[in-house]
């Protein structure tokens, strides 16, 4: 397993910042803020999807009770369809930054796309939730927190199989859509012919400053 980054810079709060569920037909897009220690050593710690559900779920909690400050937030699937997803998801960061304890100094995103938060500088890192400690913390946050709340929902739906899938496109799911219809949980603003992609932006974000929705 490749070695985190503790940081991009020594010496300041950085908050790693990063989205679950992006790709979804169903359910909100979550998105978590992390601020580790410096010294924060945690050997499992890695991008989410390159763990376990069983490590994932104990590496969190490390996560909780040792990071300096934390956040989750999500983004419902009625404004997702409103605003894109892509829109949402850096939606969800900022708000899970602003309900940080600690304000950071700096902010890592995982990805290419995000707009600024307040007067905060931030770094957009391509697959950083493999290279840097914060940005692996948060993406463990922001999956496992969106993997309980779809369990929630499967005991409400349990034809789709979400205890399963969380939501993405599977086989099941899409069969399950055809023969049930959508739940308020599901995006409609998603394609959901098997022969379609899921289309995850509807518009092309190009706006330099932060746009804020409610």
């Amino acid at each position: 397993m490749a070695k985190l980054l503790s940081y991009l810079e020594k010496g300041r709060l950085e908050a790693g910042c990063d989205e679950a569920g992006r790709g979804c037909l169903a359910g909100p897009v979550f998105a978590a803020a992390v601020i580790l220690p410096e010294r924060f050593r945690c050997p499992q710690l890695n991008d989410s999807k390159k763990i376990s559900a069983k490590t994932r779920n104990k590496i969190r909690w490390i996560i909780e009770e040792k990071a300096i400050a934390w956040s989750v937030a999500s983004i419902t699937p009625k404004v997702i369809d409103r605003i894109n997803i892509l829109r949402a998801s850096i939606q969800a960061m900022h708000n899970a930054l602003k309900m940080l304890s600690e304000k950071p100094d700096f902010i890592l995103v995982d990805g290419n796309q995000f707009y600024p938060y307040e007067t905060i500088d931030h770094a957009c890192i391509i697959r950083g939730d493999g290279r840097f400690r914060a940005i692996a913390a948060a993406s463990i946050l922001a999956k496992t927190h969106r993997d309980e709340y779809m369990e929630r929902m499967h005991a409400q739906y349990p034809v789709y199989g979400w205890n399963q899938n969380k939501g993405y496109p599977t086989a099941i799911h899409r069969s399950a859509i055809d023969r049930h219809g959508l739940t308020p949980e599901h995006r409609r603003s998603f394609k959901y012919a098997p022969d379609q992609p899921v289309q995850l932006d509807l518009f092309a974000a190009k706006k330099k400053s932060a746009i804020i929705y409610k």
